[in-house]
């Protein structure tokens, strides 16, 4: 029986995202499709092509040579027919039924999220935003296979597939209960001498600790918490210091009974960057939400000054 020579386009588009992030469910996080959507699909193009098209290696399908070779033109078809939809109607947010998954801190969760979310829930309520944590290892994977949309994070090590936008510097601040015989005047040799709370998901030495070290410089920790506001109120409770992100200090003092100083000790800002995968540079959508979150971030940095 002769094959049907008509091929749906849309296809091509499926062939590509399995081919560009290695597998189905990733593919189908890209397109923003169901998975049973993509490997019908992908099967329609097996039986059009005559083709496996992908064997299965582990976790990852492997592109046949019949992929390979056609792949190149695949490619630079799709590139030109994409570049003919710039003159389609304005995107909407309005009409987004989409999930963006962003690997954030917590301490930017507290202070960004909630302005984020009031700002989407008015112009693009059908937008689900998942924030989870994510190793500094694993931040070029996940965005490649697109478990991650965004990741906000200080400088990571990862390759040119990867797009970086710096938004702000972080500056360090200590914060202790509001009554603390510090809180007026925070010397050097006044902070090397108290004792601190530091915070650790995983219980490692804090970056902070592993640079005064490298100077022979040394705290005395009493404390070691997994998230920044059980920290607060570790500090609002106690004798101990805790050093944070100025921005989050500023904030918290508003809700616990803190006094803050700034860290008696000179250090350079710390760049913090938006990362994703070049993949969805110029997808509307996308570049939407990242803009609304730089916008949120910077709201946030400069509400929460005092």
């Amino acid at each position: 029986m002769e094959r049907d020579s008509r091929i749906d386009l849309n296809l091509f588009r499926v062939l590509d995202a399995i081919y560009t992030h290695g597998g189905v469910s990733a593919a189908a996080r890209v397109l923003h499709l169901t998975q049973p959507a993509v490997t019908h699909a992908l099967g329609r193009l097996r039986d059009q092509l005559g083709d496996p098209l992908f064997v299965r290696q582990g976790n990852r399908l492997l592109p046949t040579d019949k992929v390979r070779a056609m792949m190149p033109s695949v490619q630079a078809h799709l590139k030109g027919l994409l570049a003919s939809t710039h003159a389609q109607p304005t995107f909407d947010p309005a009409q987004l039924q989409m999930e963006f998954v962003i690997g954030f801190r917590d301490i930017l969760e507290s202070i960004v999220l909630p302005g984020l979310m009031a700002g989407i829930g008015r112009e693009a309520p059908g937008v689900r935003v998942v924030s989870r944590r994510v190793a500094a290892d694993e931040v070029e994977r996940e965005l490649g296979t697109g478990a991650l949309d965004l990741v906000v994070d200080r400088p990571l090590r990862v390759s040119d597939r990867i797009s970086h936008r710096r938004l702000l510097d972080e500056t360090l601040a200590v914060v202790m209960r509001r009554d603390h015989p510090l809180a007026r005047q925070l010397r050097r040799s006044d902070y090397f001498a108290a004792r601190h709370v530091t915070v650790s998901p995983l219980g490692e030495a804090s970056a902070l600790d592993t640079l005064l070290g490298q100077n022979g410089l040394f705290r005395e920790v009493r404390m070691v918490a997994q998230h920044y506001f059980s920290a607060c109120e570790i500090a609002a409770a106690s004798d101990l210091l805790l050093t944070v992100p100025k921005a989050y200090a500023d904030h918290l003092g508003r809700l616990l009974p803190m006094a803050s100083q700034p860290l008696p000790i000179r250090l350079k800002a710390i760049p913090i960057l938006a990362y994703w995968h070049d993949s969805k540079g110029g997808d509307q959508a996308h570049r939407w939400f990242r803009e609304r979150l730089v916008k949120s971030i910077t709201a946030a940095m400069r509400a929460s000054s005092p």
